[in-house]
């Protein structure tokens, strides 16, 4: 019933729908939720200690058999720079003060870390069925010991030349992340986020470029979408703002308001939430000081200056300071369970891919 099968084939679900892996937002219910709905379910562990990731993908095992994404980043480390790190807090000073705190205090240093050889021990033990990468690859010597561990390998490509250097590389399975999509920007060989191309655009590509599956990402958030990607050559889609709002998410009560008001319009790419770009519903500080600043220490490290404002703005009921990432279809999301919703997006791409087969 879909045109292209050879990703169900390569990650053995039932649709051919993956569901973004999205740090900070969720955790395993998600992910037990849209295996249960017939998509591949992904869990986010960039932000993960060893020990919490296994025991997140334990109680994913023990309440659904299908397959597991873990996904990581593959970011070059950049150490804090003491000076960009006070010029940050001294351009964040004024939010401090607002909310009585003092930007003197020391804070825990912002958590995401690369895939290391740790997390490739555990990769091994707990042998995922898929494994997903942002920002490039791990070294080749880590890359050999994830397919030893019989996981296929997904990374993310924002322009063609990303996606050919994934093929090259390792990849089974490539994610077209078109610039609509929400979150951090997947791009490893540019730094210009000006000439990152659309989902429209970026697919048929991508496609004419490799020969693995290529997964469609950004814009995609219902029956439509999914069927305009497998009419651009797309093997599956990926999908992550659509689950914002459903049950299972761990998205707070202030954020899903903002989410469930904002348009088409709503959202920007910015680098003052982390230091990378990455699209989000504008909140106040990005508005104020970016959504570009170039005072934005490098990632992760611009997410340390912020933490305090972010749980103190939080306590008020606000999202001032808080990541909301989601792409610019984020007025189509709905408040369902993502099983059903899973479900419902299938349907109708499928009832949309019939009708233009006729």
């Amino acid at each position: 019933m879909w045109p292209d099968r050879r990703l169900l084939k390569l990650i053995k679900t039932e649709l051919p729908i993956v569901q973004a892996p999205m740090a900070g937002v969720m955790d395993a219910d998600l992910v037990i939720a849209a295996a249960q709905g017939g998509a591949l379910g992904s869990l986010p562990c960039a932000m993960l200690s060893v020990e919490m990731a296994r025991e997140q993908v334990n109680i994913i095992r023990q309440r659904v058999s299908a397959p597991v994404n873990m996904n990581f980043v593959c970011h070059k480390s950049v150490d804090a720079d003491p000076k960009r790190e006070a010029g940050w807090k001294q351009r964040l000073a004024p939010y401090y003060k607002e909310l009585g705190l003092d930007p003197a205090a020391p804070v825990n240093a912002a958590n995401r870390a690369p895939f290391d050889a740790a997390m490739c021990e555990l990769v091994e033990e707990l042998k995922p069925e898929v494994v997903s990468f942002h920002f490039g690859l791990p070294d080749q010597a880590l890359m050999k010991r994830v397919k030893a561990a019989g996981s296929v390998v997904i990374s993310s490509a924002t322009t063609v030349k990303e996606a050919i250097w994934l093929e090259e590389n390792g990849a089974d399975a490539i994610i077209a992340q078109g610039a609509e999509a929400g979150g951090h920007r997947g791009m490893f060989l540019t730094e210009n986020i000006s000439e990152q191309p659309g989902t429209f655009a970026l697919v048929p590509q991508v496609v004419d470029a490799v020969r693995v599956p290529v997964i469609a990402a950004g814009g995609v958030a219902d029956g439509r979408g999914i069927a305009a990607a497998f009419a651009l050559g797309a093997a599956g889609v990926q999908i992550g703002t659509a689950y914002l709002r459903c049950p299972e998410s761990r998205v707070i009560a202030p954020a899903r308001t903002a989410l469930a008001q904002a348009r088409d319009d709503s959202t920007v790419i910015t680098n003052v939430m982390t230091g990378r770009p990455a699209r989000g519903v504008a909140n106040r500080v990005m508005r104020e000081v970016g959504p570009i600043s170039a005072d934005a220490p490098a990632f992760p490290h611009a997410a340390t200056g912020l933490a305090p404002l972010k749980a103190a703005a939080e306590k008020l009921g606000k999202v001032d300071f808080t990541n909301l990432w989601a792409g610019q279809a984020v007025r189509l999301g709905r408040e369902m369970p993502a099983a059903d919703l899973t479900r419902a997006l299938a349907g109708a791409a499928l009832a949309r891919l019939s009708q233009m087969a006729r």
